[in-house]
């Protein structure tokens, strides 16, 4: 019940609800109060806010912070594990296999593939547990996937009980115990992940996946027109942001020991 809470309350403070209902209730008070000037100043305020988090410079210059913190892992330290945290997926048996992995979970994938083809006899590690409604795990739609692209299942260990990233770090110290492993995770997520593994008293390898914060070239009208993708990139952005406020009000918020 507090792990489904969590998720509508935190879903409807990132930027898009949330400017939403902002707009919403500037336009309430314009059309059904007399607060003209104050519904005038919320709707204006949330439409420009609306606007900029939409805007590739605004958004890669609030994310690209975050991604830079690690980065991608090219050591030629040699492991046993890699581990490749859950996000989002689905399961239509009828679709290509890797079409069931939505938005980070693919990358994260084709990067932990990368590194185990890197580091001959290693396990591929998949994590997550089952949606609501969905019979298939998290951690098994990566393993599927892994396996129509060539990974053995005798490979693959999933672990689909952990609902969240503090459950994923402790499911992977009873897995593996201080094994020496990658961790693999989107760019943004790793460096609130890895102050959760650090708590299990881990020491992960930091290997990012899925950097979406662009610093390369782009056509000038990319930087210029509104885009729900760079409105994806504020949404990042304020997820973990959210994330991180979360650790704190739990305590784990830096290294363990400290508060």
């Amino acid at each position: 019940m507090l792990f489904t809470l969590k998720k509508y309350l935190g879903g409807m403070m990132l930027p898009l609800p949330l400017l939403l209902l902002l707009i919403a209730l500037g336009l309430a008070l314009l059309w059904f109060s007399r607060f003209q000037k104050a519904g005038k100043i919320i709707t204006t305020f949330g439409w420009l806010a609306l606007l900029l988090l939409s805007l590739q410079p605004v958004a890669d210059g609030l994310l690209r912070p975050i991604e830079n913190s690690y980065p991608t892992w090219q050591d030629t330290q040699k492991v046993k594990y890699i581990v490749v945290l859950g996000g989002g997926y689905t399961w239509d048996p009828e679709w290509a296999p890797s079409s069931n992995l939505i938005n980070n979970s693919l990358p994260r994938l084709n990067e932990g593939i990368r590194l185990w083809l890197a580091n001959p006899g290693s396990k591929l590690i998949f994590t997550g547990a089952a949606a609501k409604t969905n019979p298939v795990s998290t951690a098994e739609a990566g393993a599927r996937v892994a396996q129509s692209l060539g990974v053995p299942r005798s490979d693959i260990i999933t672990l689909d009980s952990p609902k969240d990233t503090e459950e994923e770090a402790a499911a992977v110290k009873q897995a593996i115990g201080d094994a020496p492993f990658l961790l693999v995770t989107s760019a943004s997520h790793l460096p609130r992940a890895m102050i959760f593994f650090r708590h299990q008293g881990l020491h992960p390898l930091p290997a990012p996946a899925n950097q979406l914060a662009i610093n390369a070239p782009l056509n000038p009208w990319e930087r210029v027109i509104p885009s729900p993708v760079w409105l994806m990139h504020s949404d990042r952005v304020g997820y973990e942001t959210l994330g991180r406020i979360w650790q704190w009000l739990k305590g784990a918020s830096g290294e363990p020991g400290e508060q």
